[in-house]
């Protein structure tokens, strides 16, 4: 704060600045204004991408050839009719030769010559049945029944062949009810039409209630229960679910118009009922006669009716093949945006997030990958997102992100295709309002953290989550999370110093900098005082700075040099927004106390920001040079003797020069206040008056901008120091604009008004007066006289809030200087 101090008294050297403890708010408002500023950026612009795909055309995996494909084709024969049947992908040829029994072959009964299991005190012996429901049970491959493998191997061999595939109706008629084996073990419950071999490893991950394997049986009274629960079943079979299957069939052979709006009644009807009868999940007996219809219908490949098959299969809790594939159905749905009305009319949506919530990464990596891939490309669409807010998308993305954490080193690369699409949908998520409170009471900021870390050398991913940083870093309780994540500066310049060539990758990161460095010190502190922070700045800006620039040879005057570009002009652009987001990070960085005489003796840091000022031209790289010269004049606020910028005032001076001249009303204003601090020098005072650049700045005064005024009033305050500058500021006709600006501006901005006091003293004392032509002077007096009048020059403001903040302004910034300058002016009144 002291050097602060110094710089108020180098500014306005006729009036001694009070050095109290406690600051009015007045204060306050002055040293934010007159000092050091945060500088703004517009946020780096996210093009959407046209077409729907899992990684889009700038993705780094477009070029490989194992990832996974957009584009596919589905049809009934793609899925596993028998859900139990593993989804290895490899189908085995049925065995010629016939099993030899070990047993002699003139046994009365076969039967009676099988090794018996263990007795069960709890199994009724009810004849050939239990008989059969034993060997079932003990798993014996050759005494299914083999017209139900027959079935199987049919159907899979000519799905679309109706002749070779059994009929609802048959499958209805086939008796699965009395098959029972005692008690049920833990594991799928699945029947002989299910599959040869139980293989209850299909079934991966946490299922939800709904999807649990078996029934619960007690022990005291299995026969009871389990008998009661089948009879119960194969009557909701009998009644309800047969005619219905039956119903289906009937549409899909009749093909009649409107056939579709039925079979999607027909599936929620069935769905319906299910859920009525608890015989959701895996809990139906005959489950896979179920799946085996509505496999079928797929090949009638109707968008809305394939939403309501796959929801269906989801709450039957299919796993393995049939999951993938009931997952890339969606999917490919989802790929066109034409569809997106049948997923808000759905409840599909629920059923998705249900997979994310239970799925193993493990088991059903790739399934989770088309899951997620449909939720990015629905996220694009407004109402959907809103949808997805409201059933905690967030919150289930939050606990993905934290089991694709601990994924083995085996399942590493499809967790990398899942986050993708995971962060892709997050980054579309981040764009609504309500999001903000989500991401911030999940920890999903540092949950991506965590993910960079992981996943570093990752580009897609870095990529994604620079675009949610960059975004929600704007809001205040966003990028306080942020902030409060350890390391995430550390982090964000080894990213930089890894992946500096990936444009939309750096630009994010460094956006993200320069909003947290907005509003906190202790961001700035810590962004500095990180291993190689300025060293990896400095590189970066290096690299894009001469990227697209060719040899130049500076001029005299600073004007721009900067040659034709060897890329397009879109390049250069790209690079300038870089550098755009790289100054503001520094000029931010600077006003910390502790950072700012640093950066200002760092000459590497000071040569760049003058190249830059050299290289561009406002024409083509406005933002980039009013940045430029916001930066440089926050490192001017430090004039110790180390400081480069003191050092290179009058080059910089003469770079200032092509933003004086420019059309731009920002870059003017720039290089006025930088003109304001540099203007403390003999040397830099002289070469404004040479290249007449006071006749701009007197010019300044009659703009309609308080802040355009203000700025150049300062340049004229310290050019008045010189008696010589004096005569040729009052040629310019600048005490006259001077006074109506005093005129305009003074009871909406006491600061200002104050100001114009200094540069007029300056230009007027020492008796110099006679500068003032009568009519100036009296017009000047009038204008004072009314001003001092505490009464008068507050009765306007209403607000009494406002009206104290206005009184210890006026107070502070105008009144001492007014009082003065009246002194000199009134003796001369007298004498008159």
């Amino acid at each position: 704060m002291a050097s602060m101090e110094r710089k108020h008294e180098n500014c306005s050297p006729f009036i001694p600045r009070r050095n109290t403890l406690r600051k009015t708010s007045a204060e306050i408002v002055s040293e934010a204004r007159q000092s050091l500023r945060v500088q703004s950026t517009q946020r780096p612009f996210t093009p959407r991408d046209g077409h729907r795909q899992l990684f889009g055309k700038s993705s780094v995996r477009a070029d490989r050839d194992n990832r996974p494909p957009s584009t596919f084709s589905l049809h009934a024969q793609n899925f596993d009719a028998p859900d139990s049947r593993p989804g290895s992908g490899t189908r085995l040829s049925p065995l010629n030769h016939k099993p030899k029994f070990p047993v002699p072959c003139d046994a009365e009964d076969a039967f009676k010559a099988f090794p018996k299991p263990p007795a069960d005190p709890l199994e009724v012996k009810r004849g050939l049945a239990g008989a059969r429901a034993r060997l079932l049970r003990a798993g014996s491959l050759t005494t299914l029944p083999p017209v139900e493998g027959y079935t199987d191997v049919t159907e899979r061999l000519n799905p679309g062949l109706d002749q070779n595939q059994p009929s609802t109706q048959q499958l209805l008629n086939t008796d699965h009810t009395k098959v029972h084996s005692g008690p049920h073990r833990p594991g799928p419950h699945r029947t002989t039409s299910e599959s040869r071999i139980t293989q209850p490893v299909v079934d991966s991950g946490v299922r939800p209630t709904d999807c649990t394997t078996g029934q619960r049986t007690e022990l005291g009274n299995g026969k009871n229960t389990t008998s009661t629960e089948e009879d119960a079943e194969s009557l909701v079979w009998n009644n309800t679910i047969g005619p219905l299957l039956q119903q289906l069939e009937t549409v899909v052979a009749g093909s009649s118009e409107g056939s579709v709006d039925r079979l999607c009644d027909f599936c929620d009807r069935l769905h319906g009922t299910l859920a009525e009868a608890a015989m959701l999940g895996r809990r139906c007996k005959r489950r896979s006669g179920i799946l085996r219809t509505l496999f079928r219908l797929i090949d009638l490949n109707s968008a809305q009716l394939n939403l309501h098959i796959a929801k269906l299969c989801l709450a039957l809790c299919i796993s393995g093949n049939n999951l993938l594939n009931i997952c890339k159905l969606i999917f490919q749905i989802s790929r066109s945006e034409t569809n997106d009305l049948l997923f808000q009319n759905n409840s599909i949506i629920d059923s998705l997030l249900g997979v994310l919530s239970y799925e193993d990464v493990s088991t059903s990596g790739e399934a989770l990958l088309y899951c997620v891939g449909t939720l990015k490309f629905l996220s694009g669409n407004s109402a959907i997102l809103r949808l997805l807010l409201e059933k905690n998308c967030i919150g289930v993305a939050q606990k993905l992100l934290q089991r694709l954490h601990t994924v083995e080193e085996t399942h590493f690369a499809i967790a990398g295709h899942i986050l993708v699409q995971l962060t892709a949908t997050l980054r579309n998520l981040a764009d609504h309002p309500d999001s903000r409170p989500l991401f911030v009471s999940f920890s999903v900021l540092s949950e991506l953290c965590l993910v960079l870390h992981h996943h570093r050398k990752d580009q897609d991913i870095c990529t994604n989550i620079s675009r949610i940083y960059s975004k929600l870093s704007s809001y205040s309780e966003c990028r306080l999370a942020l902030a409060q994540t350890p390391d995430c500066y550390q982090l964000f310049l080894e990213l930089l110093t890894k992946h500096h060539q990936k444009q939309d990758l750096v630009v994010r990161l460094l956006f993200t900098l320069g909003n947290l460095t907005a509003k906190s010190d202790e961001a700035r502190l810590q962004l500095f005082q990180c291993q190689g922070c300025m060293d990896t700045l400095l590189q970066v800006y290096d690299s894009y700075q001469r990227r697209d620039a060719s040899p130049h040879t500076p001029s005299q005057t600073g004007a721009s040099s900067l040659s034709k570009p060897s890329a397009p002009p879109t390049s250069v652009q790209e690079d300038d927004d870089v550098l755009v987001k790289l100054v503001r990070v520094l000029a931010n960085m600077c006003i910390h106390p502790a950072v700012g005489p640093a950066l200002a003796t760092n000459t590497a840091c000071i040569q760049l920001l003058m190249e830059t000022l050299d290289l561009r031209s406002v024409q083509e790289s406005e933002e980039l040079l009013v940045n430029v010269a916001a930066t440089i004049n926050n490192l001017s606020f430090y004039q110790e003797e180390s400081s480069a910028i003191r050092h290179s005032q009058l080059a910089i001076a003469k770079l200032m020069l092509k933003l004086v001249l420019s059309s731009s009303m920002d870059a003017m204003l720039e290089a006025t206040r930088v003109y304001g601090n540099l203007s403390q020098s003999n040397d830099v005072r002289d070469f404004i008056m040479q290249n007449k650049v006071h006749q701009f700045v007197v010019t300044l005064l009659d703009s309609k901008s308080t802040e355009m005024c203000f700025s150049a009033c300062g340049v004229l305050t310290n050019l008045a120091l010189d008696p010589p500058n004096r005569v040729s500021l009052s040629l310019e006709g600048a005490a006259a604009n001077l006074v109506d600006s005093l005129r305009d501006f003074g009871p909406g901005d006491w600061q200002l008004a104050g100001q114009i006091c200094q540069a007029l003293w300056n230009l007027i004392g020492g008796g110099s007066e006679k500068l003032l032509d009568t009519k100036e002077r009296e017009s000047l007096l009038e204008i004072l006289t009314t001003y001092l009048d505490e009464e008068e020059a507050l009765k306007w403001i209403e607000n009494e809030d406002m009206r104290d903040f206005h009184r210890a302004c006026w107070e502070l910034e105008f009144l001492p200087v007014a009082q003065k300058l009246m002194k000199i002016l009134q003796p001369l009144d007298l004498t008159a």
